[in-house]
């Protein structure tokens, strides 16, 4: 009860409407939602400027969320998830990186029939192209 009390009263006096631990709490909410965004508004954008802009946005935020973070955890702020064994991160990690093999062969895959496709219904389409028969007109010989 006398805790609570005395940060009431810290809270008073700092001008703080919440405590200093959840409002860096909320911060560092904001900022992992914010690279999310980015990270989106980045892998849809068609424009290479805004697509630039929005992975420099991306690391900058990151950026500041580490080190939010790493404050946080420096003053107990911030309570870790239980420790993971070695052993299951590297079978994730063995597992993503399988992943993304099997994914990069897939788009090469069809990118490469994308193409032979093209290639082979090209000539398809020209052959198949008639075109248009303009009726010869016979010149009569004027009388």
């Amino acid at each position: 009860m006398q805790q609570q009390q005395q940060q009431q009263q810290q809270q008073q006096q700092s001008g703080s409407f919440m405590p200093e631990q959840d409002l860096l709490y909320t911060i560092l909410c904001e900022l992992k939602r914010s690279v999310r965004e980015y990270t989106t508004a980045t892998t849809e954008s068609n424009c290479p400027a805004i697509r630039q802009m929005f992975t420099e946005l991306t690391t900058s935020t990151l950026t500041m969320q580490g080190r939010l973070y790493t404050l946080m955890k420096q003053q107990n702020m911030y309570n870790t998830a239980s420790p993971v064994l070695r052993q299951e991160i590297d079978k994730q990690l063995k597992q993503y990186s399988q992943d993304g093999q099997k994914t990069s062969q897939f788009v090469q895959q069809k990118m490469s029939a994308s193409k032979q496709g093209y290639a082979q219904q090209a000539p398809m389409f020209a052959n198949n192209y008639q075109q248009p028969q303009h009726q010869q007109q016979q010149h009569m010989p004027y009388n």
